[in-house]
């Protein structure tokens, strides 16, 4: 990694020592405050060293408390950009007055700051001059107000009660409906009329509630406007309601499929806060069981993919499969798809007698079966046709629209957070980055399949080589004391009450953890200011930019080949609209 003080030197030589001002952060990021006249040249300046958009998100700065070592904002937007090259982050943060702010766009140089910026319009007000079209993105566009401005009401109880009348009822009618002029698209060329087809928002092929409007010449896609937001339900506004604790829950709900792997990308950020260093058992644990959300995660992307081209009897195959695993989770957790089962500092318990048994059954099982499962689907004729040279990207294109997992390695590119930047002991683990080179639907499928195989490695490991130890930190900060322990004496009784119905109260500052999900690379930026609950919630999901690229890698294809590329690309709508 390259020094942070060098980039700054660097960076002060170039603009001058007066546009930067460095706020300290937990994490150790380098996190530079610049004047808003400045950031667009100097993003563009620190693009040829950071070529990766990784986030960019907007903070209402008026009710924050501790605010040592940042400059006067109401407001402020912050971009997180990603070098692979030198494997480290840079945060440049622009402060931001008065009701209703603006600020430059960035979209000149990123292109994936498109629905980043309209995100941070819908959710805070906050206008971006030279944005192609700024327009809301997630909220209904006859919403009232910007969710995420402190101001506004975070339960419903605190609105008047919800009226439908039959006007209001002609409104959202309208306001659903398409106009291609709005989008810079035109409804006839020289030699042909365009038709303009809705794809969902019930459609199966697309997953969940997904809009996406086809522009159509004959069958070939000329152009395509995804519409999202169907499915958000205010994940970071709720973040900002709960405490540290629990907030746990509403995480697993974010990747629905990927259980407790939201939970960890959680708690590495509040840990990282706490100053928590958790013991070596609670890391294995948590490996293995992310692990086995990944395999179940990927089952499920291989049957629905494989029923999206026309094959029935896959999905009927991986789900049985899928209700192992979960036998296995329910075993340990208690719970199956959610089990909201890691804690601060820990897990929930310790893992129970027998786990071994069912998880050794597993890994000596699933071999053959995913053997099976390959052969019955990616071997198929008809399969290979509908997507060998479908949805291709390059390297250079998946970065710049921030394509990150299984979609980034499928263009030949050797990049997974757990090798490279390890966490939760990672780096205690022998496994294999699985790679393909032509970043089309097909190859996107094999990296996925192979990434099975690698994850039943990492479990196997974990079943040879649990440590002992505790299943929780030693820390005060951490989960609360044992239950049988609180009717020992009133102390520990007092602390147990108050850690599960206040919560800890988290130091304040900053910090961001990053982990490779199943979809790709996933984080939560938390900001505390000494409170029982986080001042900022931030959550960076793989599906948001990965959805945004979809109508780049349609063109050209016909409606078939958009099923090919939707399923290739493996989003989840709550991962997508939190």
């Amino acid at each position: 990694m390259q020094d942070a003080n060098s980039i700054l030197g660097h960076l002060q030589y170039r603009f001058g020592n007066d546009a930067f001002q460095q706020q300290p952060t937990v994490d150790g990021i380098l996190t530079l405050w610049v004047g808003k006249d400045s950031i667009v040249s100097i993003i563009q300046h620190l693009k040829s060293s950071h070529p990766f958009l990784y986030d960019l998100c907007g903070i209402d700065e008026r009710d924050r408390a501790r605010k040592e070592n940042m400059p006067p904002a109401d407001f402020s937007v912050v971009y997180h950009l990603f070098s692979f090259k030198q494997n480290e982050f840079i945060r440049l943060k622009v402060a931001l007055f008065g009701e209703y702010p603006t600020l430059p766009s960035i979209t000149s140089i990123f292109k994936n700051a498109n629905w980043y910026e309209r995100e941070v319009f819908d959710m805070f007000g906050i206008r971006f001059d030279g944005h192609p079209y700024l327009k809301r993105i997630l909220m209904p566009t006859t919403w009232k107000g910007h969710p995420l401005r402190k101001e506004h009401p975070a339960r419903a109880t605190e609105m008047g009660p919800f009226q439908y009348w039959d006007e209001k009822d002609d409104i959202e009618q309208e306001a659903l409906r398409f106009k291609p002029e709005e989008w810079g698209m035109q409804q006839h060329s020289d030699d042909a009329d365009f038709m303009f087809l809705n794809i969902g928002p019930q459609h199966p092929g697309t997953h969940g509630v997904l809009r996406i409007i086809l522009q159509l010449d004959g069958e070939e896609i000329v152009d395509a406007v995804p519409e999202i937001g169907f499915h958000h339900r205010g994940a970071e506004k709720m973040g900002e309601r709960q405490s540290w604790h629990t907030y746990i829950p509403y995480t697993d709900r974010v990747d629905y499929l990927g259980g407790v792997m939201n939970n960890l990308a959680y708690l590495l950020s509040v840990e990282q806060m706490a100053g928590i260093k958790v013991p070596d058992r609670v890391k294995v644990i948590r490996v293995m069981l992310c692990e086995l959300f990944r395999i179940n995660s990927h089952l499920v992307w291989f049957g629905t993919f494989a029923q999206d081209l026309g094959q029935l009897s896959p999905v009927f195959y991986m789900f049985t499969q899928r209700e192992k695993i979960f036998d296995i989770i329910e075993a340990i957790c208690g719970d199956r798809m959610h089990p909201n089962w890691f804690r601060i500092g820990g897990v929930a318990q310790d893992l129970p007698n027998g786990w071994e048994v069912l998880v050794k059954e597993f890994v000596d099982h699933f071999p053959k079966e995913l053997k099976q499962y390959n052969n019955m689907v990616l071997r198929n004729s008809l399969i290979k046709a509908r997507t060998k040279g479908i949805g291709i990207y390059t390297l250079e294109e998946a970065i710049e629209w921030g394509v990150t997992g299984p979609g980034l390695r499928a263009c030949g590119f050797e990049w997974d957070f757990r090798k490279k930047r390890p966490y939760s002991g990672y780096e205690m683990f022998d496994f294999d980055i699985p790679i393909a080179q032509n970043g089309d639907c097909y190859d996107r499928s094999v990296v996925r399949v192979e990434e099975m195989r690698q994850s039943l490695r990492i479990i196997e490991q974990c079943l040879k080589n649990m440590p002992a130890g505790s299943y929780k930190a030693d820390h005060p900060l951490t989960t609360p004391p044992i239950k049988k322990h609180t009717m020992q004496d009133i102390e520990t009784l007092i602390t147990h009450f108050l850690n599960v119905s206040w919560g800890p109260v988290i130091p304040p500052g900053e910090a961001m953890s990053c982990i490779e999900a199943t979809k790709g690379a996933n984080s939560y930026y938390l900001i505390s200011d000494g409170n029982t609950m986080s001042y900022r919630t931030r959550i960076r999901t793989p599906s948001f930019p990965h959805m945004q690229m979809v109508p780049y890698i349609s063109k050209g294809y016909t409606v078939a080949d958009l099923l090919s590329i939707l399923g290739s690309v493996d989003y989840v709508l709550a991962d997508i609209d939190r």
